[in-house]
């Protein structure tokens, strides 16, 4: 088997790397792209290692996440510009295993180019040996990564979400892929972090044929960065991501946004009760007004996740409004007990959701659906047990006056503004939208306030004037005090 050489990669004028490619690392990184999207490596970083010769990687002074990627590598054989899906594999001439390499420490710096974070001298190891690309089905070809002796990653190209043809066929669209050009195709779940001293192996194999191992060593450099550039940092988000999970980075688990303890005492107070304790605070446009509940019988509470529409503009609903859509991916991606807030700009002349949608997301555990726009299908959805509040029915499709255009952003509903993760609690009175970090006090604060005024209500029923009754005065408190111990008493 030929072997990766020293020639071979001052041959490579470019190094292409696709960032999701693996279903696996789609559903790890949360996120499932439409179309396949690519940074550039330099060449200069590239290298090639084995078993018997390791490369050897530093890890750059000041950094701390210098994270791993098997992955496997096309190797261009032909020049390839504007060519077809069923031709593009005829100008792939080999295939071998990759490691792209990245610190993480400076992934802000580079707004996206990847340059700084992923195109240090040695982060992108390839070899060591090549397998003729004509001797293999591209859609049977397995990935195997070791950190110091454990399997880490383990996938095929079976399933992958843009096959490889389909990568040299999009690229060379614009450009011309030149003769050693490389691709770097995408890692599976299961990269991570080394430091230094670890050994990272990669291998590419298909059935018994085999790359070998690509080995690289971990070292720690020593010279530090300049304070004439981005220097290296890092915080605990970046930490998730390299390692791919909290838990792998070592990070205490998040507790959900809304505890059930806490969801308990929402559902326990009303809406007005909430009103009140949060202009207490200075929070008075926190109400999202002018809609209809098709359960107005329903008290709900759940953590929003957003939806924007923009004016509808023809040309942009061509590039937007079809397929799978912001509109369906929000849908397709509610989950148990959340409550998918739209932004339609309060435009009564379409529908913003229909029967079958609405559907899923009952299907998926949505709590409710609230659009400022109107809704298709009204008898259908008004049949549901999941609520949706709405401004008004009309018949007519989405794309009237609607492109659906972004997801999971701060958007602004019915008079107010919404952020991904604010808490949402509606009843019959209305429909308040409470900051996360406000939750636990509001709803401790409105517990005790419906508590006084359970009181109140019960002194009025026996006939006393509400006068220095409601609100409390000072004599009246002492008498809730004492109504109050009393009550805690008989419940022991």
């Amino acid at each position: 088997m030929e072997q990766v050489t020293d020639h071979l990669l001052a041959a490579a004028r470019k190094v292409i790397a696709v960032h999701i490619n693996y279903p696996s690392r789609a559903a790890q990184r949360g996120r499932t792209p439409e179309q396949p999207s690519y940074f550039l490596k330099p060449s200069s970083s590239l290298t090639v290692g084995s078993a018997e010769a390791p490369s050897t990687v530093e890890r750059p002074a000041g950094c701390e996440l210098l994270g791993f990627e098997g992955e496997i590598a096309l190797i261009i054989g032909k020049p390839a510009r504007r060519v077809g899906i069923q031709d593009a594999w005829s100008h792939v001439e080999y295939v071998t295993a990759s490691n792209d390499l990245g610190v993480y420490d400076l992934r802000y710096a580079d707004k996206g180019s990847n340059l700084r974070s992923k195109g240090g001298d040695g982060f992108t190891p390839v070899g060591p040996g090549l397998i003729a690309a004509d001797t293999v089905d591209p859609e049977k070809l397995r990935i195997r990564t070791w950190h110091n002796g454990a399997l880490v990653q383990d996938d095929t190209t079976e399933d992958l979400l843009f096959p490889f043809a389909r990568l040299v066929a999009d690229l060379s669209q614009l450009l011309t892929l030149e003769e050693g050009d490389i691709i770097l195709t995408g890692t599976p779940a299961g990269a991570s972090v080394a430091k230094p001293g670890d050994v990272v192996e990669v291998e590419v194999s298909a059935g018994a044929v085999t790359t070998g191992r690509l080995t690289t060593t971990v070292a720690e450099g020593t010279t530090p960065f300049a304070d004439f550039g981005a220097r290296p940092k890092t915080d605990d988000l970046q930490r998730e991501e390299a390692y791919g999970s909290r838990d792998a980075a070592g990070l205490p688990a998040v507790g959900p946004v809304l505890s059930p303890e806490l969801k308990a005492k929402l559902e326990s107070v009303c809406t007005a009760t909430l009103s009140s304790q949060l202009r207490k605070r200075g929070l008075d446009n926190v109400s999202i007004d002018g809609l209809t509940s098709t359960r107005p019988e329903k008290r709900i509470v759940g953590v929003a996740r957003t939806l924007r529409y923009v004016p509808n503009r023809e040309d942009l609903f061509k590039t937007h409004g079809g397929g799978f859509n912001a509109q369906k991916k929000a849908i397709d991606s509610v989950n148990e007990g959340e409550i998918l807030v739209m932004e339609a700009r309060g435009e009564k002349g379409t529908g913003t959701i229909g029967d079958i949608l609405a559907l899923r997301a009952q299907v998926r555990g949505a709590a409710a659906i609230i659009t400022d726009g109107g809704v298709r299908d009204f008898s259908a959805v008004a049949a549901m047990d999941m609520p949706t509040y709405y401004a008004n029915p009309h018949p007519a499709v989405l794309g009237r006056r609607h492109i659906p255009w972004d997801t999971d952003i701060t958007i602004a509903c019915g008079g107010t503004t919404v952020q991904p993760g604010d808490i949402i609690v509606a009843d019959a009175d209305g429909i308040l939208v409470i900051p996360p970090a406000l939750a636990d006090e509001l709803a401790d604060d409105s517990v005790a306030q419906e508590r006084e005024e359970t009181f109140i209500a019960e002194m009025v029923q026996q006939g006393h004037s509400v006068d220095g009754l409601y609100p409390l005065n000072a004599g009246w408190r002492a008498k809730y005090l004492e109504w109050e111990a009393m009550g805690s008493r008989q419940s022991q």
